[in-house]
């Protein structure tokens, strides 16, 4: 990538695949940022593909449903060491939240699990249109963070799935953890395997009932905690993400 001091003023996701020399050109959304931003022709861009590739650029125009950027250079970002969260379909604000958190630490997969208790809540978020609401939210936790990794979004499961399948391969080698409030501690146990990837699930509002947690358990699924206290889904979400994270960045130094 060419070397340019000037720092980016904005950054997309979309407009690939990119090329040095190239003109991207991202849809009505980033054209209607732009407009309200008041960027103008010549405004350095920061654009992702989501998969690793990031491209800095210029605004070349701005039109009514369209924005238009000259690729200077492009650069391919690696992945984060994997973090796989398995969320439980609540409350949908609650969701979108977490969504937008987890995106921002760099998480790897995103699943909504069905439990028993994600029945009694209202409204809670499920289906094809929220899915899209949660890919929106995450769109624009990346072009805030900086960061060139989308999650991969798999589908809504039932508990009792889930349960028996670890990761977005649904093999073994990925280290199963339930959060727990009588489990060890988050930190202890992902000290025991750091070699796989972890694979990070928890209950809605009102926990896991205990017959799922056998099943979780039988399937081998490792209880941990992150507090002595009873937390709400997302902020135990967005902990044990940022705890896992912190331990991989100390790995790597």
């Amino acid at each position: 990538m060419e070397h340019d001091d000037r720092p980016p003023v904005a950054s997309f996701v979309g407009g690939g695949p990119f090329a040095a020399g190239a003109v991207a050109t991202l849809g009505e959304g980033p054209a209607h940022h732009a407009r309200v931003k008041r960027l103008e022709a010549g405004d350095r861009i920061r654009l992702t593909d989501g998969a690793g590739r990031v491209a800095l650029g210029s605004i070349a125009a701005i039109r009514k449903s369209s924005l238009e950027i000259t690729v200077h250079g492009v650069t391919d970002v690696p992945p984060p060491a994997p973090i796989h969260l398995r969320v439980p379909i609540g409350d949908r604000d609650r969701m979108l939240w977490l969504a937008e958190k987890a995106t921002e630490l760099g998480i790897s997969t995103w699943q909504a699990v069905r439990f028993q208790r994600s029945a009694s809540v209202s409204p809670r978020g499920e289906g094809s249109q929220f899915a899209e609401k949660v890919r929106a939210r995450m769109v624009s936790a990346l072009e805030q963070s900086g960061g060139a990794w989308l999650p991969r979004m798999l589908p809504d499961a039932d508990i009792t799935d889930v349960a028996a399948v670890a990761g977005e391969s649904g093999e073994d080698e990925d280290f199963r953890i339930v959060l727990d409030l009588h489990g060890d501690p988050l930190p202890l146990v992902i000290g025991l395997d750091a070699r796989r990837a972890p694979v990070i699930l928890f209950g809605p509002e009102g926990g896991i009932e205990p017959l799922e947690r056998a099943a979780l358990e039988s399937a081998g699924w490792r209880r941990a905690r992150l507090a002595d206290t009873t937390l709400r889904f997302e902020t135990a979400g967005v902990a044990a993400v940022a705890v896992v994270r912190a331990s991989h960045m100390l790995r790597e130094t």
